[in-house]
């Protein structure tokens, strides 16, 4: 599946976008899979509890997805990490 990233992830990917291989079919199974392929990410995407930080946004096909939310290999995602500042 392949997966865009926007912001410092593509700093902690090396990539624009990154190929994952997902086992799992929700938004949260590819987060999974996201954070183990790629560690220096987590602390854009989860806080210290592990939990997905607020600010952070999925996208599944132009769409705000939740973490529950269905995603097969046609799909189009996008990881929007964290912002900060102002």
């Amino acid at each position: 599946m392949n997966v865009e990233v926007y912001g410092p992830l593509r700093t902690a990917t090396g990539e624009k976008s990154v190929d994952l291989t997902v086992d799992g079919s929700t938004v949260s199974d590819l987060l999974d899979i996201f954070l183990d392929e790629y560690p220096r990410t987590a602390s854009q995407l989860v806080d210290d509890d592990g939990d997905l930080r607020p600010s952070v946004r999925v996208m599944v096909d132009g769409e705000k997805a939740t973490a529950d939310h269905p995603v097969s290999e046609h799909d189009e995602i996008k990881i929007f990490p964290a912002m900060r500042g102002g």
